[in-house]
Parts: structure tokens; sequence; C-alpha cells
């Protein structure tokens, strides 16, 4: 019985190592930079379910690493208006394109899913109403960059 109250402890601690923790959404939102005139932005975000918590692969927009997919985590990065493509990479590459318009803002959830032989994080296309319901509450994970 006390070897299961320990496992038990043990799996959440690993599993919450895992989570993001930072500033939350709702508390820096008043702070974060306005868009310049001839950029667009794009939020990167996942929800903070436990289900895929270890599986945090990169993310890339146009081949340059921008930051990581972490349960319960959020960033953003300024762009220049044209076509995009983001991928997130495990034992295979998930690749989601869009064109980002002048002034326009984009949402991009990763989401854990099945694989052969690990989990893999797949980047879609979010609605502004869906990911502004969840953005409050998910930590920030990165720095504001432009690309």
């Amino acid at each position: 019985m006390r070897f299961m109250k320990l496992a038990t402890v043990l799996s959440i601690a690993i599993a919450l190592t895992g989570c993001a923790s930072g500033v939350k959404h709702k508390d820096m939102e008043s702070s974060i930079p306005a868009l310049q005139a001839d950029k667009g932005r794009i939020y990167f975000f996942r929800s903070s379910s436990m289900f895929g918590a270890a599986i945090q692969p990169s993310i890339t927009l146009d081949g340059q690493k921008v930051g990581d997919s972490k349960p319960g985590g959020f960033f953003f990065v300024d762009s220049n208006i044209g076509n995009h493509e983001v991928a997130t990479s495990t034992e295979v590459e998930k690749k989601l394109t869009f064109t980002l318009e002048k002034g326009e803002v984009k949402y991009v959830k990763t989401s854990p899913s099945f694989g052969i032989m690990v989990g893999r994080i797949i980047p879609e296309l979010a609605n502004a109403e869906e990911a502004k319901k969840e953005l409050p509450d998910l930590s920030y994970t990165g720095t504001a960059t432009t690309k």
C-alpha cells in the first residue's frame, strides 16, 4: 500500500515537471507589445492536458525553431506577411501551412496524438474564439520574437 502511494506521488511529480510554468497570459496580456503595422502575429499554444505531457518537441516556423510545444504553455511570434510552414517532429514530422496577412493574428494549437513508437504533436489552426478561451490560463514559455 505504501508503495502505491509513493508511486502515485512520483507519477504526479514527473507529470507536473513537463508542464509549462511562468506568467499566465491573463496576467501579462496588457504588456504584450502592439503588433507592427506591416507584420502578422502567430500564437502557438497547447492545452494543459496530461495526455502526452512528456512529448515536447520543438516547433519550427519556416525551418527556424521558435519554441517548444509544452503542455499548458503559449508563446507568440511576429512574422512577415505571406505563406508560412509550421512543423513539429517526433518519429514523424507534422506540418501545417497557412498564409498570414498584414495585421492578422493566427492561432496554432499543438495537440498530442498516438504514434507507432512515440506520440506525435500535431499543429493545427485554431479559430480565435477557441484560442481566446484557452489562452488566459496558459503560461508564457517564450520570448517575443520577430521573424
